[in-house]
């Protein structure tokens, strides 16, 4: 399917030819067809050549230009309408201007009532307005809906034009912008709109908001579908979501893959804008505040969260003066913030680069390349797993962690890894061990250490005593005034556990570093199940250690406690 938008000045016939293509009524309320007046976004469909073509017929009054934004901003291509006997006209030059904004970049120029008069100037005149635009030079036709002449060329061409547009991509994420949301009995709540890239099927969860909705049903053209690939005008039936839940401007979104902001910093192109202006994007129509960077930069900010991507195309109007004051192209959808004097400036030069996703990944120095993709960004920088990294910045982390293990307190068996991670700024603890490659040192045990790195050495004599001690009885472990006498204080005992020397069973009280294992073994020569009384004869031991010894066992699995005071060594190994 093909879709394309009509434009025009109000009275052009615009809908008349939709009518005169399509058979089909594209005006949907009972006031439009009384007063002859398009006020809302019509619908009608048709077999073309070999496409069906899917029209979305736009309002021409200067009242009704939000809506015609709705129709032209997802709209692929647009079927341009001039009367020959009015030409060139104000809303004919504020709906070229909007579809300029929007990026529209195929089209076919439409003049009608040409049994009225000549058509040539009418022709002349707006392909040199339209040459100027996004759209090009665009081949042109005349017509009369009164006499049906020029309806074979016009259909021709239609055709031209479907085949010329470039093929939309299935894979596509999908951000649906919605035009129309109603309710049907027994269905519930149905939203149309046109589907530009990706696929949509039946079954589907999709965003809309802050909630996750399921799709319940599809049409397009009239007729159920399991499934709808772009390019087309689709109904979504929305499973449990209220009629008024859901309107124009909303959106619907592939869960996870769209950054939705509400600040963004964009290219301006036309006369500098002022303060009360709405922006048009999709369909949604929002107030935005304006705070200039740069001669043509500026940074928006809207109300309502928008699921913006790096190079979309936008417009600002100023709904009192009835004119477009500025279009936009969106640079940076998570721009930094702007406290101090005179960083609106630097930021301006910032975005002056080319490279818009280096730009940003040497600003904020790891990304997942999701998050990039999901901005509209393309890879950059050196990857590691699921994150990128800007290779500056990876220098300048490497250098300030071997700073900070170097530098860390020397009782320590290392740096935590966490506390190494926090210091450092990095995001994620899995860029830890990259961010090391090459410094020379280690992460083993939740520790970041030089290899082969010990304990002080007055530590490590104390530790030694304690382990001659613990060869001879394993499980009678010192008493806190012995410790102290070894200058062995919590901190000292704490880095000796981290580096595996003893084994922590409880506050102050220590065993060797195989007592689990050792413990295990002597419990399974013991009458099954046990008491703790029964389990501290067999380790000579006391109440002290086996009662924090046996519920360390229990966490790990390797004893059962049976509820009745006993437990029992598990059997599994």
């Amino acid at each position: 399917m093909r879709v394309i938008v009509t434009a025009g000045h109000v009275d052009h016939g615009k809908s008349t030819l939709v009518r005169l293509l399509t058979g089909m009524e594209p005006d949907r309320w009972a006031e439009e067809r009384r007063r002859g007046l398009t006020i809302d976004l019509g619908f009608a469909w048709t077999r073309i050549g070999d496409e069906d073509v899917a029209f979305v017929d736009v309002p021409g009054h200067e009242r009704f230009v939000p809506n015609m934004l709705a129709g032209a901003g997802p709209a692929p291509a647009v079927l341009f309408v001039v009367a020959a006997d009015e030409g060139w006209m104000p809303q004919s030059a504020e709906h070229l201007a909007a579809l300029d904004a929007f990026g529209v970049a195929r089209g076919l120029l439409v003049v009608t009532k040409a049994d009225r008069a000549d058509p040539a100037a009418a022709t002349e005149a707006a392909r040199r307005e339209i040459a100027a635009t996004s759209l090009g030079a665009v081949p042109s036709v005349a017509v009369s809906g009164t006499t049906g002449a020029g309806l074979g060329e016009l259909r021709a061409a239609i055709a031209e034009l479907a085949k010329s547009l470039p093929p939309p991509d299935p894979d596509a994420d999908v951000r649906f912008w919605i035009d129309r949301a109603f309710t049907v009995s027994g269905a519930g709540t149905v939203v149309t709109g046109t589907l530009a890239a990706g696929t949509i099927a039946v079954g589907d969860e999709l965003r809309l908001g802050e909630s996750r909705v399921k799709v319940r049903g599809l049409q397009a053209l009239g007729e159920p579908r399991d499934r709808v690939e772009a390019v087309a005008r689709v109904a979504v039936n929305l499973r449990g979501t209220a009629r008024g839940d859901v309107g124009r401007g909303d959106v619907l979104l592939t869960p996870g893959r769209w950054r939705t902001t509400t600040e963004f910093d964009v290219r301006l192109r036309g006369p500098d804008p002022h303060r009360h202006l709405v922006l048009h994007f999709g369909t949604a129509a929002v107030p935005v505040r304006v705070r200039p960077l740069g001669t043509d930069t500026a940074r928006l900010t809207t109300a309502t969260a928008l699921p913006l991507r790096v190079g979309d195309r936008g417009l600002l109007r100023d709904p009192g003066e009835h004119r477009i004051a500025a279009r936009f192209d969106v640079l940076d959808v998570d721009p930094p913030p702007l406290p101090r004097r005179g960083a609106a400036r630097a930021r301006a030069a910032e975005l002056a680069g080319s490279d818009l996703a280096a730009t940003y990944l040497r600003r904020i120095g790891f990304a997942k390349a999701g998050d990039l993709a999901a901005m509209g960004l393309p890879e950059t920088g050196v990857r590691w797993g699921d994150w990128l990294a800007d290779a500056e910045r990876i220098a300048q982390v490497r250098a300030a962690a071997a700073t900070i293990v170097r530098e860390w307190d020397s009782l320590a068996a290392g740096v935590p890894v966490e506390a190494l991670r926090q210091r450092l700024g990095l995001p994620a603890p899995e860029l830890v061990a990259p961010v090391l490659a090459g410094t020379g040192f280690e992460v083993a045990g939740g520790l970041v250490r030089r290899p082969g790195a010990g304990l002080d050495p007055a530590v490590e004599r104390a530790v030694e005593k304690v382990g001659k001690h613990l060869a001879e009885h394993p499980f009678r472990a010192p008493e806190a005034d012995e410790l102290r006498a070894l200058g062995l204080g919590r901190r000292e005992l704490a880095a000796a556990v981290r580096l595996g020397r003893l084994t922590a069973v409880a506050e102050g009280v220590v065993l060797g570093p195989d007592a689990e294992e050792r413990a295990v073994a002597v419990l399974r020569g013991v009458a099954q199940p046990f008491t703790v009384s029964q389990a501290r004869q067999a380790l000579d031991s006391t109440r002290r250690v086996v009662v924090p010894l046996l519920e360390r066992l229990d966490a790990a699995g390797r004893t059962e406690p049976l509820g009745d005071g006993t437990r029992r060594v598990s059997r599994t190994p």
